[in-house]
């Protein structure tokens, strides 16, 4: 008969005495799978926002498009902080994956609108119906946080995600700006007079809305659920998914994409339990631990769910102190970084300028860039985001650890943005030198703070039960923060060029930056909810059913099925020296043992 821990080999490792979970590597391909559909949708409007604004013929003065641009922006932000909350909480009632799809949905409803906006309301408006219909920031933070159950996996996990988002940033951009007015840049095979010729950003939002398409559909029959509650009901489009993938593999009765949440239940049972012979499955063929101050009888044992609804804590109890302080830290990260994603662009865009410079501050102009060129900026930029997601963050994590990783990064962007519009006034060949050092470390920046951040915020939650409500109101906090930064920025940055400092807007950004620096020094990286791993062991075996070992607690005599010496402990060879032998009693009786070795 194979033992509990034969059976785990290479696939469980232990821990403080019980079992790893292993890393969900297929779910969260699934998920990110998913995820990627949206950066290229959303990354894709960047490289032809400004000439977009512009065929709409709104303003004669160029200086003005950074607002517009700056309001088509933040339209998704602001819509997306009005239901944020909404969405987090509906997420904790109705399960985390439907809210995933109604998101991808969403987006692709409103690209498809904005594809064919033919004026700046319009696009405003598409803007605006997709940040409604989209609450998956705060809602993927909580999906992965829930696949994640050892705190180990933790720097893996989180950039996963990131890194999914740097490699839609490099699709989105390329695609965005080669497929920006096709009559244009492939006269031969879209010729004018088409509807691609009346609306010439419509191309690239009808390729993003079919690529949303195919995540709704991968969503729909692949992502499982991962709500505490949720998880173990029925879903019949991943049934209808482990079907379809049946017809693909050689054996057709084993799913390939792993177990859900009721057959890693019972996989668990059996490896406590084994296989024992009828007179041992009883609970009087086993020794019992209880507490010498209880009664010899156990009360029955609580169903799950009641449980966790009792130990749930409530909205109020979840907002602890460093939960606060994680979500202002990642509102004023989401401020001024989507400042500088919505200026560089601008920045790029804008004609150089031959008015004169009087320095340290007064100088104007840009780089007079065309869509193309800045598309494959900005794919180089997401190309190296994705090497420093895989290598760098998780290396630098596991050295310094999340919150003094935060911390550094925190301080290093105000330096940036006083930097960044310097840039202009290099020798021409060194400009897109300066550009590209700029990028490297505004780009590594992020990549090490986003995550950082949500692994503060993940393991300052007091229960996964209200981590929903938590990355809600984070998603929420940082939407109104992304809303408020481009806007804010476009009209610093209009009012500079009038005024003639280009440079207004990001200097205003590292102000904000110097805000978050200090506020970081507040955060602490206390225990979390991961951290307490003798707890969590024993709470998975009483959930399991009766617990095996309790802390403390004197052995009761008991009817048992084979001799046991009431006053001197027995080895377990003397013990389990019949044929029929159970495993599992024997793990109690050695338990019984150890405890009553260390008492005397």
């Amino acid at each position: 008969m194979p033992s509990p821990s034969a059976s785990y080999s290479g696939q469980r490792s232990t821990r403080f005495g019980r079992k790893v979970a292993p890393f969900p590597t297929q779910q969260l391909f699934i998920l990110a799978l998913c995820r990627i559909c949206e950066p290229i949708a959303f990354m894709s409007i960047f490289p032809y926002i400004y000439y977009m604004i512009l065929s709409f013929k709104i303003t004669k003065d160029d200086r003005q498009i950074a607002i517009y641009a700056g309001m088509v922006t933040s339209a998704f932000a602001f819509a997306e902080f009005s239901t944020g909350v909404v969405w987090g909480r509906l997420s904790d009632r109705v399960g985390r994956k439907p809210i995933l799809l109604t998101g991808l949905a969403g987006t692709g409803l409103s690209m498809l609108i904005f594809g064919f906006a033919p004026s700046l309301p319009v696009a405003l408006l598409a803007r605006a119906l997709g940040g409604l219909l989209n609450g998956n920031i705060g809602v993927l933070q909580t999906t992965v946080a829930e696949m994640i159950t050892e705190k180990e996996h933790q720097p893996r996990a989180y950039s996963i995600m990131p890194f999914v988002w740097c490699l839609g940033s490099i699709l989105g951009p390329a695609l965005g700006g080669a497929l920006a007015d096709p009559c244009t840049s492939y006269p031969y095979l879209f010729p004018r007079g088409t509807i691609f010729d009346r609306f010439p950003y419509l191309l690239p939002n009808l390729v993003c809305a079919v690529v949303l398409a195919c995540g709704v559909i991968i969503g729909i029959l692949f992502l499982e659920e991962t709500h505490e509650e949720k998880k173990h009901h029925r879903d019949v489009g991943l049934e209808v998914g482990r079907w379809i993938l049946s017809k693909f593999s050689s054996k057709p009765d084993e799913p390939l994409f792993g177990k859900g949440g009721d057959a890693n239940l019972e996989e668990s049972r059996s490896l406590l339990e084994d296989e024992q012979p009828p007179g041992y499955r009883t609970t009087e063929g086993s020794p019992r631990i209880a507490c010498s101050q209880g009664s010899s009888s156990d009360p029955p044992p609580q169903p799950l769910d009641e449980k966790r609804r009792r130990s749930q804590p409530s909205v109020r109890e979840a907002f602890t102190k460093q939960v606060v302080l994680n979500i202002i830290g990642y509102g004023i990260l989401a401020y001024h970084t989507m400042s500088f994603d919505q200026l560089m662009p601008v920045f790029l865009s804008t004609p150089q300028s031959h008015e004169s410079i009087s320095l340290p501050f007064k100088f104007t102009g840009g780089f007079g860039l065309p869509t193309k060129t800045i598309g494959f900026i900005m794919s180089l930029q997401g190309l190296y985001s994705m090497f420093a997601q895989i290598f760098l963050f998780p290396l630098i994590v596991r050295r310094f650890g999340s919150l003094n990783t935060f911390r550094f990064v925190a301080m290093t962007y105000p330096l940036l943005y006083i930097m960044v519009p310097y840039i202009v006034l290099l020798p021409k060949p060194l400009q897109m030198v300066g550009v590209g050092m700029c990028l490297v470390w505004k780009i590594t920046a992020g990549v090490l703070a986003y995550p950082a951040n949500a692994i503060l915020l993940t393991n300052s939650a007091p229960s996964l039960m209200v981590l929903g409500v938590i990355n809600g109101i984070a998603a929420s906090t940082a939407s109104l923060a992304r809303a408020f930064g481009p806007t804010i920025s476009g009209l610093v940055h209009a009012v500079g060029l009038r005024l003639g400092y280009a440079g207004l807007a990001w200097w205003a950004s590292g102000i904000v930056g110097i805000i978050g620096a200090f506020e970081s020094l507040w955060m602490e990286e206390g225990p979390g909810r991961l951290d307490n791993v003798p707890e969590d062991s024993i709470d998975e075996e009483a959930d399991l059913g009766e617990p095996y070992l309790e802390p403390y607690c004197e052995p009761e005599p008991v009817e048992a099925t084979f001799p046991i010496a009431e006053t001197t402990p027995l080895a377990p060879a003397e013990v389990f020296t019949g044929e029929h032998s159970s495993p599992r009693s024997k793990i109690v009786v050695d338990a019984v043992n150890t405890g009553s070795k260390s008492r005397n």
